[in-house]
Protein backbone atom coordinates (compact mmCIF):
# COMPACT_ATOMS: atom_id res chain seq x y z
CA UNK A 1 0.00 0.00 0.00
CA UNK A 2 1.55 3.08 -1.25
CA UNK A 3 2.07 5.78 1.24
CA UNK A 4 0.89 9.23 0.21
CA UNK A 5 3.66 11.65 -0.17
CA UNK A 6 3.63 14.07 2.69
CA UNK A 7 3.09 17.61 1.57
CA UNK A 8 5.51 19.96 3.23
CA UNK A 9 3.72 22.83 4.85
CA UNK A 10 5.41 26.23 5.04
CA UNK A 11 6.33 27.28 8.56
CA UNK A 12 3.73 29.39 10.30
CA UNK A 13 4.62 33.10 10.42
CA UNK A 14 5.70 34.30 13.82
CA UNK A 15 2.87 35.77 15.83
CA UNK A 16 3.10 39.51 16.09
CA UNK A 17 3.29 40.71 19.56
CA UNK A 18 0.41 42.80 20.67
CA UNK A 19 1.41 46.42 20.79
CA UNK A 20 1.62 47.69 24.27
CA UNK A 21 -1.09 50.18 25.16
CA UNK A 22 1.24 52.11 27.43
CA UNK A 23 3.02 54.16 24.69
CA UNK A 24 -0.33 55.20 23.25
CA UNK A 25 -1.63 56.26 26.63
CA UNK A 26 1.56 57.96 27.66
CA UNK A 27 0.69 61.43 26.17
CA UNK A 28 -2.64 61.41 27.97
CA UNK A 29 -1.00 60.39 31.22
CA UNK A 30 1.50 63.21 30.87
CA UNK A 31 -1.17 65.90 30.35
CA UNK A 32 -3.51 64.45 32.96
CA UNK A 33 -2.08 66.54 35.86
CA UNK A 34 -2.52 69.76 33.90
CA UNK A 35 -6.06 68.79 32.89
CA UNK A 36 -6.97 68.00 36.49
CA UNK A 37 -5.57 71.33 37.65
CA UNK A 38 -7.56 73.16 34.98
CA UNK A 39 -10.72 71.35 36.00
CA UNK A 40 -10.06 72.20 39.62
CA UNK A 41 -9.19 75.86 39.18
CA UNK A 42 -11.39 76.78 36.18
CA UNK A 43 -14.26 74.35 35.66
CA UNK A 44 -15.25 73.99 39.31
CA UNK A 45 -15.49 77.76 40.03
CA UNK A 46 -17.49 78.31 36.83
CA UNK A 47 -19.93 75.54 37.69
CA UNK A 48 -20.18 76.88 41.24
CA UNK A 49 -21.12 80.34 39.95
CA UNK A 50 -23.87 78.88 37.79
CA UNK A 51 -25.13 76.86 40.75
CA UNK A 52 -25.17 79.75 43.22
CA UNK A 53 -26.85 82.02 40.67
CA UNK A 54 -29.97 79.92 41.21
CA UNK A 55 -29.73 80.14 44.98
CA UNK A 56 -30.41 82.65 47.72
CA UNK A 57 -27.05 82.49 49.45
CA UNK A 58 -26.01 84.99 52.11
CA UNK A 59 -23.83 83.65 54.95
CA UNK A 60 -24.96 86.49 57.22
CA UNK A 61 -28.64 85.55 56.74
CA UNK A 62 -28.68 81.74 56.60
CA UNK A 63 -32.42 81.54 57.29
CA UNK A 64 -33.07 83.04 53.84
CA UNK A 65 -30.81 80.65 51.96
CA UNK A 66 -32.35 78.18 49.55
CA UNK A 67 -33.30 77.56 45.95
CA UNK A 68 -34.37 80.76 44.18
CA UNK A 69 -34.75 79.63 40.60
CA UNK A 70 -34.53 82.57 38.24
CA UNK A 71 -35.55 85.15 40.84
CA UNK A 72 -32.04 86.66 40.95
CA UNK A 73 -32.07 87.20 37.20
CA UNK A 74 -35.57 88.64 37.22
CA UNK A 75 -34.56 91.05 39.98
CA UNK A 76 -31.49 92.16 38.04
CA UNK A 77 -33.42 92.98 34.86
CA UNK A 78 -36.57 94.44 36.42
CA UNK A 79 -35.93 95.76 39.94
CA UNK A 80 -32.27 96.79 40.07
CA UNK A 81 -31.50 100.17 38.46
CA UNK A 82 -27.86 99.88 39.54
CA UNK A 83 -27.46 96.88 37.25
CA UNK A 84 -28.40 98.90 34.18
CA UNK A 85 -26.37 101.94 35.28
CA UNK A 86 -23.24 99.87 35.80
CA UNK A 87 -23.78 97.96 32.55
CA UNK A 88 -24.09 101.20 30.56
CA UNK A 89 -20.99 102.63 32.22
CA UNK A 90 -19.08 99.38 31.55
CA UNK A 91 -19.92 99.64 27.84
CA UNK A 92 -18.84 103.29 27.78
CA UNK A 93 -15.62 102.46 29.62
CA UNK A 94 -14.75 99.60 27.25
CA UNK A 95 -15.44 101.57 24.05
CA UNK A 96 -13.47 104.65 25.13
CA UNK A 97 -10.55 102.75 26.64
CA UNK A 98 -10.10 100.19 23.88
CA UNK A 99 -10.53 102.78 21.13
CA UNK A 100 -7.96 105.19 22.60
CA UNK A 101 -5.54 102.44 23.54
CA UNK A 102 -5.66 101.05 20.00
CA UNK A 103 -5.11 104.49 18.48
CA UNK A 104 -2.15 105.44 20.69
CA UNK A 105 -0.74 101.90 20.67
CA UNK A 106 -0.74 101.82 16.87
CA UNK A 107 0.97 105.21 16.74
CA UNK A 108 3.65 104.13 19.22
CA UNK A 109 4.25 100.86 17.39
CA UNK A 110 4.77 102.72 14.10
CA UNK A 111 7.21 105.10 15.80
CA UNK A 112 9.38 102.52 17.58
CA UNK A 113 9.37 100.35 14.44
CA UNK A 114 11.50 102.99 12.73
CA UNK A 115 15.29 103.01 12.90
CA UNK A 116 16.70 105.76 15.11
CA UNK A 117 19.38 106.25 17.74
CA UNK A 118 18.39 104.85 21.12
CA UNK A 119 15.57 102.74 19.71
CA UNK A 120 16.15 99.98 22.27
CA UNK A 121 15.85 102.42 25.16
CA UNK A 122 12.78 103.98 23.58
CA UNK A 123 11.09 100.60 23.25
CA UNK A 124 11.88 99.74 26.85
CA UNK A 125 10.35 103.01 28.06
CA UNK A 126 7.23 102.49 25.94
CA UNK A 127 6.67 98.93 27.11
CA UNK A 128 7.59 99.35 30.80
CA UNK A 129 4.13 100.51 32.05
CA UNK A 130 2.64 97.17 30.98
CA UNK A 131 4.79 95.42 33.60
CA UNK A 132 3.22 97.47 36.41
CA UNK A 133 0.28 95.91 38.26
CA UNK A 134 -3.13 97.57 38.27
CA UNK A 135 -3.04 98.36 41.98
CA UNK A 136 0.42 99.93 41.72
CA UNK A 137 -0.68 101.88 38.65
CA UNK A 138 -3.66 103.30 40.53
CA UNK A 139 -1.45 104.12 43.52
CA UNK A 140 0.89 106.09 41.24
CA UNK A 141 -1.98 108.02 39.71
CA UNK A 142 -3.61 108.67 43.08
CA UNK A 143 -0.41 110.47 44.04
CA UNK A 144 -0.36 112.34 40.73
CA UNK A 145 -3.97 113.45 41.21
CA UNK A 146 -3.44 114.43 44.85
CA UNK A 147 -4.83 117.93 45.41
CA UNK A 148 -1.94 118.93 47.67
CA UNK A 149 1.12 117.48 45.94
CA UNK A 150 -0.07 116.34 42.52
CA UNK A 151 -0.68 117.75 39.07
CA UNK A 152 -3.45 120.12 40.10
CA UNK A 153 -1.15 121.80 42.63
CA UNK A 154 1.42 122.60 39.94
CA UNK A 155 -1.27 123.74 37.53
CA UNK A 156 -2.64 126.06 40.22
CA UNK A 157 0.88 127.47 40.71
CA UNK A 158 0.85 128.35 37.00
CA UNK A 159 -2.56 129.99 37.30
CA UNK A 160 -4.52 127.12 35.77
CA UNK A 161 -7.37 126.01 38.01
CA UNK A 162 -7.56 126.50 41.75
CA UNK A 163 -5.83 125.00 44.76
CA UNK A 164 -7.41 122.01 46.46
CA UNK A 165 -9.02 120.70 43.26
CA UNK A 166 -9.29 116.93 43.07
CA UNK A 167 -10.13 115.44 39.70
CA UNK A 168 -11.05 112.12 41.32
CA UNK A 169 -13.74 113.63 43.53
CA UNK A 170 -15.43 115.67 40.80
CA UNK A 171 -18.12 113.86 38.80
CA UNK A 172 -17.28 116.00 35.78
CA UNK A 173 -13.60 115.02 35.63
CA UNK A 174 -13.29 111.64 37.35
CA UNK A 175 -14.12 109.61 34.23
CA UNK A 176 -11.39 111.14 32.08
CA UNK A 177 -8.94 111.11 34.97
CA UNK A 178 -9.48 107.35 35.29
CA UNK A 179 -9.26 106.93 31.51
CA UNK A 180 -5.85 108.63 31.39
CA UNK A 181 -4.55 106.46 34.23
CA UNK A 182 -5.62 103.27 32.48
CA UNK A 183 -4.31 104.49 29.13
CA UNK A 184 -0.84 104.77 30.63
CA UNK A 185 -0.91 101.07 31.40
CA UNK A 186 -2.98 99.74 28.50
CA UNK A 187 -1.37 101.46 25.50
CA UNK A 188 1.86 99.38 25.71
CA UNK A 189 -0.18 96.19 25.31
CA UNK A 190 -1.35 97.26 21.85
CA UNK A 191 2.09 98.63 21.00
CA UNK A 192 3.76 95.30 21.82
CA UNK A 193 1.38 93.15 19.76
CA UNK A 194 1.24 95.52 16.80
CA UNK A 195 5.02 96.01 16.74
CA UNK A 196 5.56 92.25 16.71
CA UNK A 197 3.29 91.97 13.67
CA UNK A 198 4.81 95.01 11.97
CA UNK A 199 8.24 93.41 11.99
CA UNK A 200 6.92 90.52 9.90
CA UNK A 201 5.83 92.77 7.02
CA UNK A 202 8.12 92.27 4.03
CA UNK A 203 10.16 95.35 3.12
CA UNK A 204 9.79 94.40 -0.54
CA UNK A 205 6.12 95.42 -0.42
CA UNK A 206 7.00 98.95 0.63
CA UNK A 207 9.82 99.18 -1.93
CA UNK A 208 7.47 98.07 -4.70
CA UNK A 209 4.86 100.58 -3.55
CA UNK A 210 7.44 103.39 -3.61
CA UNK A 211 8.43 102.43 -7.13
CA UNK A 212 4.77 102.64 -8.14
CA UNK A 213 4.59 106.12 -6.59
CA UNK A 214 2.42 105.25 -3.57
CA UNK A 215 2.52 107.80 -0.77
CA UNK A 216 3.16 106.94 2.88
CA UNK A 217 -0.56 107.20 3.60
CA UNK A 218 -1.44 104.80 0.78
CA UNK A 219 1.27 102.38 1.92
CA UNK A 220 -0.15 102.45 5.43
CA UNK A 221 -3.73 101.99 4.21
CA UNK A 222 -3.13 99.26 1.62
CA UNK A 223 -0.13 97.38 3.08
CA UNK A 224 0.24 97.97 6.82
CA UNK A 225 -3.38 97.92 7.95
CA UNK A 226 -4.42 94.77 6.00
CA UNK A 227 -1.39 92.98 7.41
CA UNK A 228 -2.26 94.08 10.95
CA UNK A 229 -5.93 93.09 10.66
CA UNK A 230 -5.82 89.88 12.70
CA UNK A 231 -3.48 91.37 15.31
CA UNK A 232 -5.79 94.34 15.79
CA UNK A 233 -8.91 92.16 16.01
CA UNK A 234 -7.34 89.82 18.56
CA UNK A 235 -5.80 92.58 20.68
CA UNK A 236 -9.00 94.64 20.78
CA UNK A 237 -11.05 91.58 21.75
CA UNK A 238 -8.67 90.60 24.54
CA UNK A 239 -8.38 94.14 25.83
CA UNK A 240 -12.16 94.66 25.68
CA UNK A 241 -12.69 91.60 27.88
CA UNK A 242 -10.01 92.78 30.32
CA UNK A 243 -11.36 96.31 30.46
CA UNK A 244 -14.89 95.04 31.02
CA UNK A 245 -13.58 93.01 33.96
CA UNK A 246 -11.45 95.88 35.24
CA UNK A 247 -11.77 96.01 39.02
CA UNK A 248 -8.34 96.62 40.54
CA UNK A 249 -7.61 100.02 39.01
CA UNK A 250 -11.06 101.57 39.42
CA UNK A 251 -11.51 100.13 42.90
CA UNK A 252 -8.19 101.55 44.10
CA UNK A 253 -8.43 104.79 42.14
CA UNK A 254 -12.05 105.82 42.72
CA UNK A 255 -13.76 103.02 44.63
CA UNK A 256 -16.59 103.35 42.10
CA UNK A 257 -17.26 106.94 43.13
CA UNK A 258 -17.94 109.71 43.41
CA UNK A 259 -21.67 109.00 43.72
CA UNK A 260 -21.14 105.66 41.95
CA UNK A 261 -20.45 107.24 38.54
CA UNK A 262 -17.39 105.06 37.90
CA UNK A 263 -18.87 101.75 39.06
CA UNK A 264 -18.57 99.05 36.41
CA UNK A 265 -20.63 95.86 36.46
CA UNK A 266 -17.72 93.72 37.77
CA UNK A 267 -17.05 96.30 40.49
CA UNK A 268 -20.74 96.22 41.41
CA UNK A 269 -20.52 92.42 41.55
CA UNK A 270 -17.49 92.64 43.84
CA UNK A 271 -19.28 95.06 46.16
CA UNK A 272 -22.40 92.89 46.18
CA UNK A 273 -20.48 89.76 47.12
CA UNK A 274 -17.70 91.07 49.36
CA UNK A 275 -19.44 93.97 51.11
CA UNK A 276 -23.09 92.87 51.07
CA UNK A 277 -22.30 89.11 51.26
CA UNK A 278 -25.08 88.45 48.75
CA UNK A 279 -23.24 85.72 46.87
CA UNK A 280 -26.35 84.33 45.19
CA UNK A 281 -27.25 87.61 43.50
CA UNK A 282 -23.59 88.33 42.72
CA UNK A 283 -23.33 84.94 41.01
CA UNK A 284 -26.39 85.76 38.92
CA UNK A 285 -24.82 89.06 37.86
CA UNK A 286 -21.59 87.22 37.02
CA UNK A 287 -23.52 84.78 34.85
CA UNK A 288 -25.18 87.66 33.02
CA UNK A 289 -21.79 89.31 32.47
CA UNK A 290 -20.39 86.01 31.15
CA UNK A 291 -23.23 85.62 28.65
CA UNK A 292 -22.84 89.24 27.50
CA UNK A 293 -19.10 88.82 26.93
CA UNK A 294 -19.56 85.50 25.15
CA UNK A 295 -22.27 86.87 22.84
CA UNK A 296 -20.36 90.06 22.03
CA UNK A 297 -17.13 88.11 21.38
CA UNK A 298 -18.83 85.74 18.94
CA UNK A 299 -20.57 88.57 17.10
CA UNK A 300 -17.35 90.62 16.94
CA UNK A 301 -15.32 87.72 15.53
CA UNK A 302 -18.01 86.94 12.97
CA UNK A 303 -18.40 90.54 11.81
CA UNK A 304 -14.64 91.17 11.70
CA UNK A 305 -14.01 87.90 9.81
CA UNK A 306 -11.07 87.05 12.04
CA UNK A 307 -8.61 84.72 10.31
CA UNK A 308 -10.10 85.33 6.88
CA UNK A 309 -8.18 86.41 3.82
CA UNK A 310 -7.62 90.13 3.31
CA UNK A 311 -9.10 91.43 0.09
Amino acid sequence: MAQAAAVAKPPAPPRRRRASATPRRLPYLLIAPAVLLMLGFIAYPVISVFYYSLQNYNPTKPWRNGFAGFDNFVHAFTDDPLFWDTLVFSAKWVVVEVGLQLLFGLALALIVNQTFAGRGLGRAMVFSPWAVSGVLTSAIWVLLYNSQTGITRYLADMGIGSYGTSWLSDTGTVFWAAVVADLWRGVPFFAILILADLQSVSKDLYEAAEVDGASRIKQFWHITLPHLKDAIILSTLLRAVWEFNNVDLLYTLTGGGPAGVTTTLPLYIANTSVDAHNFGYASALTTVAFVILLFCSIVYLRLSKFGGENK
